[in-house]
């Protein structure tokens, strides 16, 4: 280097001054380890036979999982989740008539007007608004404008308990989903939704999640 520095009329201190001191190769950075798929979650030795067939059984243990979960979380109030969700629909009604809303009628909703509105279907809607008003957190009772209707409503002690409970199901959302992003969340809720209207017209009671 000094000669071919001096050659170029260049004294040798300029040449070693001005050239780039010596600089290891950097080591190309390890891709970030892919998380484990339910192929090797349930320990399948062989690829899924469609993608179809795989995006319904990874809903399917995803169902699992959550529904464990909040399944553990409802037994220490003493309730199911279709228990909790037709206490729901109840308060929500309740709420609706309290705001003078013109679209609603009476205090309450006919046993059929639950089954339809549940999240998860249930066989028998009957039971489980036995079951509500055995516990005292619902009641049923005849509107003045047609004695033969029954509705149901919900008690102060079915209020008192979906109030204990609203912060605590929050936190357990957050911690089940909290780890994705609010663009992850909405993206899966427009998959979700678009993956259901594969189904339309099935029938609700026996196209549900296993519990």
């Amino acid at each position: 280097m000094v000669l071919v520095c001096a050659f170029a009329g260049r004294s040798a201190y300029a040449c070693f001054n001005n050239s780039r001191p010596f600089m290891p190769a950097r080591r190309a950075s390890k891709p970030a380890p892919r998380a484990p798929d339910l192929q090797h979650e349930i320990g399948k030795k062989k690829p899924f036979d469609v993608p179809e067939e795989e995006a319904f059984l990874n809903l399917l243990r995803t169902c699992s999982i959550f529904t464990t979960e909040t399944g553990r979380f409802f037994r220490d109030y003493g309730l199911t989740e279709a228990q909790y969700n037709a206490l729901r629909i109840l308060r929500g009604h309740a709420q609706r008539v309290r705001e003078n809303r013109s679209d609603v009628g009476p205090d309450g909703v006919p046993s059929q007007t639950i089954g339809e509105q549940l999240v998860a279907q249930v066989p028998d809607v009957t039971r489980l608004v036995d079951r509500l008003v055995d516990a005292g957190l619902a009641e049923r009772a005849r509107t003045e404008e047609d004695r033969r209707l029954v509705i149901v409503r919900i008690t102060r002690e079915g209020l008192d308990l979906l109030a204990r409970i609203d912060r605590p199901i929050l936190e357990l959302h957050r911690r089940q989903l909290g780890h994705m992003t609010r663009a992850d969340l909405a993206e899966l809720n427009r998959l979700l939704v678009l993956a259901r209207r594969g189904s339309e017209g099935s029938d609700p009671v026996t196209d549900r999640c296993p519990r």
